[in-house]
């Protein structure tokens, strides 16, 4: 017998009443170039001031031999374990508003029974918009300014769109949150930032600053940026560093340049403007194979 919702998580016994609240949302595991999404978080729980409100039973949820959580052996005894936690967080921004913030691993198992849980949540606490972010690799240049498209349940909520119209993609738990509360007629959005693809297995603190402004522009927090401003900034010279020192990157970089500045003049521009055709995904698609075909061999 499937077990209730409700029974996957705990609720603590004195939240206060959250009627309005934006319930943001991160889950690790799926994609997000340039930790972009993470970043975000550890940014968010470094600023605000933060408790658990409602925990997981992540026991049912995670498949341990396929990503095993660490423990620490020291001499001789295990001294510590880093247990698996998928959690709910009260977080209050820089002017004393009240968000939420669900973060942990994707669960490997029970999808639609998680993302139930996370409607049941949404509807006791009467959150008003659930959010979430991440990054994704793109072939653009570190040296052009950070695109952060979004999407969402209704039209009136999207800002800057994808530019294929329609794609299929690897499901994710965040998608499907999305995706699930908005046929119950809840109001959700995603965002997620371009990082440059060379970048996407490092720490990208620029693509988490422009995922921040997204989420507080559509959410109306007020949340102080200057360390992940700092981040960002002391990122971008190591990369402008690497890439100087570098040749071969260099004229990757350069590629990457002509690419981007040829659509945004071009008729064609992956930065359409509103009312202006979108590529179709095989024109996309396309396109990208020329640009890679065209890029130097050399690693």
């Amino acid at each position: 017998m499937a077990l209730d919702p409700e029974e996957l998580f705990e609720v603590d016994s004195d939240v206060p009443d959250l009627s309005g609240v934006v319930l943001l949302h991160h889950f690790s595991g799926f994609m997000d170039a340039g930790s972009a999404g993470a970043a975000l978080v550890e940014h968010l729980l470094a600023v605000c001031e933060h408790r658990v409100v409602a925990r997981f039973d992540v026991d049912g949820l995670i498949d341990y031999r396929a990503r095993r959580p660490m423990m620490t052996y020291d001499t001789d005894r295990w001294q510590g374990y880093d247990r698996p936690e998928l959690v709910v967080r009260l977080l209050h921004d820089a002017e004393g508003v009240q968000f939420l913030l669900l973060t942990g691993p994707e669960p490997d198992r029970r999808w639609e029974a998680v993302v139930a849980a996370v409607q049941g949540l949404v509807e006791r606490w009467g959150v008003r918009l659930t959010v979430g972010a991440h990054g994704i690799p793109m072939a653009v240049p570190h040296t052009r300014a950070l695109s952060v498209i979004s999407h969402a349940t209704r039209a009136e909520l999207v800002t800057e769109r994808f530019p294929v119209s329609r794609v299929q993609v690897p499901g994710n738990l965040s998608a499907l949150v999305e995706f699930r509360l908005g046929e119950a007629g809840h109001d959700a959005m995603g965002f997620a930032a371009y990082v440059p693809h060379y970048l996407a297995q490092s720490t990208y603190p620029t693509a988490a600053l422009g995922l921040l402004g997204a989420v507080t522009s559509a959410t109306g927090l007020v949340i102080k940026t200057d360390a992940l401003r700092a981040a960002a900034e002391l990122a971008d010279a190591e990369v402008a560093r690497q890439v100087a020192d570098s040749a071969e990157i260099s004229q990757v970089v350069e590629a990457l340049e002509r690419q981007y500045d040829a659509y945004a003049e071009s008729s064609n521009n992956l930065l359409v403007a509103e009312g202006e055709q979108v590529p179709s995904a095989d024109e996309l698609g396309a396109e990208f194979e020329r640009f890679l075909a065209e890029l130097p061999r050399d690693p």
